[in-house]
């Protein structure tokens, strides 16, 4: 799908997509134009939809006798003090929603600009429209052979109609970067698990050195010698070699300053190993490494739009099966910070993962904070639902930042309680800890647990099991892989680390 920006407002052929912040009813600016155009047929037709410019509210007509168009679709934008970037975005996502299977072959976005409403620069609303249309485009189709023409999309350009088409040009650098980095997230997360394996994944891994990330790869032997046996205990029973994935991005003037990191998990398949999930949705296990994904498209975004950071993201890559090696509920494994670790369930498996890939990335890299992104636990599921993430953290300062990315981005957090009285659930009568702490509070004992392997460096834990994928479509994010975190932290990135 092309986007370009242009100046012409009323295009002569294919859709026009205008958004509209709530009016009354005279038709504003563009609208009233197209509508003098039709002898009134537009205002009758949008009157008759009760069309006010309320959020979310659409109208999709064939173009009126007296407008050279195929079809004009109107959406409302909400109130006038919304109007803004992420207004913008979301006109985009609905608009490209609409339109992008529906036969058309072009369009033109056009936002009109409530009167008086001071806002960001043009650029930055124009780039915000071609960021929610890209990233609503996102289809994975590269398995389906019969799929029927009418299904197929068909829209091949997007018109943005921008009042300076340089600066709108130049705004658009960083957030195409940006939806690239989307796309790659969401590409890992959608492949099936007998492609994607924990050895094809750290392949693809690979093709961001083309970009000028440092990648690194280790496997089972170089980590059985660091010592990372609660990472290597989860892939016990897989056919499939266990991998580290080890990512640079040295975009800061000093190359040798100290990094901030991203440790993702990513277990390619979770059968739930000999604690066997049950069958109904173990199909969904596949984007149990939606973390490993994110921190890699992050990595992606961050090399496209060559942030002045330095950056390391891990990946501990694994696939966790039931066979006659694996690993079983009694067991104790030793991690490679020396604590050992009984395991009473072999489905809290991620942890495991995420102990030795948080101990290695402190050890050697000395960041300056640790993210890690997880789809943890189901029990973050339960509590905040499918649109919100869980964010634990021992750092307020690195929390509130975390929470000020999410909200600007779109991709929510909401931060969850830790301390003394948690971690008491994960003690082990024969071991420093045990891998769950019980029925209640999961989610918590589970950072709980992580906590205990980052030492005093700031970290946050992010809970996405809600959020890496959607079971419908919601703004920019289609059904399916949604590369949640991408954004967000490179939004933290952008605000706070560079310079």
């Amino acid at each position: 799908m092309q986007i370009s920006f242009v100046k012409v407002e009323i295009p002569d052929e294919g859709t026009l997509a205008i958004g509209v912040s709530e009016c009354d009813d005279n038709l504003p600016g563009i609208l009233g134009e197209l509508d003098k155009k039709s002898k009134g047929a537009l205002g009758r037709g949008l009157k008759a939809a009760r069309f006010k410019g309320g959020k979310g509210k659409v109208v999709e007509m064939l173009a009126p006798a007296g407008i050279d168009l195929d079809r004009l679709l109107v959406i409302g934008l909400g109130k006038v003090d919304e109007f803004g970037a992420k207004a913008a975005e979301n006109f985009g996502a609905v608009a490209i929603g609409r339109l992008l299977a529906s036969g058309e072959k072009s369009v033109t976005l056009l936002l009109q600009y409530p009167a008086g409403k001071v806002v960001e620069s043009d650029g930055v609303i124009a780039a915000g429209v071609a960021l929610g249309a890209v990233l609503r485009s996102y289809r994975f189709d590269q398995y389906r052979t019969t799929q029927k023409k009418t299904d197929k999309p068909t829209l091949a350009k997007v018109n943005i109609v921008a009042r300076d088409v340089a600066e709108a040009k130049k705004a658009w650098r960083a957030p195409e970067a940006i939806s690239k980095g989307v796309f790659y997230a969401r590409d890992l997360v959608s492949e099936p698990p007998n492609v994607l394996h924990p050895e094809e994944f750290a392949k693809r891994g690979r093709s961001l050195e083309d970009m000028g990330v440092d990648v690194e790869v280790l496997g089972e032997k170089e980590m059985a010698k660091l010592g990372m046996h609660s990472l290597l205990g989860v892939g016990l029973g897989s056919e499939c070699e266990s991998q580290l994935l080890v990512m640079q991005w040295k975009g800061a003037r000093d190359r040798t300053a100290q990094p901030i990191a991203f440790v993702g998990k990513g277990v390619t398949f979770d059968t739930g190993g000999i604690s066997l999930k049950p069958g109904p949705g173990m199909d969904a296990m596949k984007y149990d490494m939606g973390g490993a994904g994110t921190v890699t498209g992050l990595m992606h975004a961050l090399a496209g739009r060559k942030a002045k950071v330095n950056a390391v993201g891990i990946c501990g890559i694994v696939e966790n099966m039931p066979d006659g090696k694996a690993q079983r509920p009694g067991d104790v494994v030793k991690s490679m910070s020396g604590q050992t670790i009984e395991i009473l369930n072999t489905d809290a498996e991620g942890r495991l993962v995420l102990a030795d890939a948080l101990w290695y990335c402190q050890n050697r890299f000395k960041p300056k904070f640790m993210v890690d992104l997880a789809t943890l636990t189901g029990a973050i599921r339960t509590s905040l639902g499918l649109e919100i993430a869980g964010l634990f953290s021992n750092n307020d300062e690195l929390a509130e930042r975390l929470l000020a990315a999410g909200k600007a981005e779109g991709e929510e957090l909401w931060r969850m309680p830790m301390g003394e009285r948690f971690d008491k659930l994960i003690e082990s009568p024969i071991a420093d800890m045990k891998n769950i702490g019980g029925p209640f509070g999961g989610s918590i004992t589970a950072a709980q647990f992580l906590q205990r392997f980052v030492n005093k460096v700031p970290w946050a834990h992010l809970d996405i099991a809600g959020t890496a994928w959607a079971e419908e479509a919601r703004g920019a994010t289609p059904k399916g892989a949604t590369g949640f975190g991408v954004r967000l932290l490179n939004r933290l990135v952008a605000d706070h680390y560079e310079g």
